[in-house]
């Protein structure tokens, strides 16, 4: 509004400055949204951007990777990518931060493993 009356941005920060003190944002960015004002914007939005959307890692998709996990723990990102649709930094992101498995010797384990406990297991494993 204060755009449309021909205020300069800086006084603009000025007046927001003097109300709200230290959490107006800088005056760089209020002459970044005084130009898109000006350029007929009417809001602070940003436009959607073209490009591959990010898949999200929903509780269908997390549930979907652990299936796969369950039926093959030697699969590879690839081969969950494969068989999931999903992307690889979603595939990794629901592996490490939502189902706490790292790779060991080629299988996906629990990452609270202590190093005794990852022992007793190839040991389990040989016999």
């Amino acid at each position: 509004m204060r755009t449309a009356l021909n205020i300069q941005p800086r006084v603009i920060y000025e007046e927001l400055y003097a109300v709200h003190g230290d959490q107006v944002p800088c005056l760089r960015t209020v002459e970044t949204w005084c130009k898109r004002f000006r350029e007929g914007r009417d809001d602070l939005e940003d436009e959607a951007r073209p490009g591959r959307p990010i898949t999200e890692t929903t509780t269908e998709n997390i549930e979907q990777v652990r299936l796969v996990i369950d039926d093959d723990p030697r699969v590879s990102i690839e081969e969950i990518q494969e068989q999931t649709a999903l992307s690889y930094g979603t595939t990794q992101r629901i592996l490490v931060d939502h189902l706490q498995l790292t790779k060991v010797t080629a299988r996906y384990l629990p990452k609270r493993l202590t190093s005794n406990e990852v022992n007793e297991y190839e040991y389990a494993k040989k016999t």
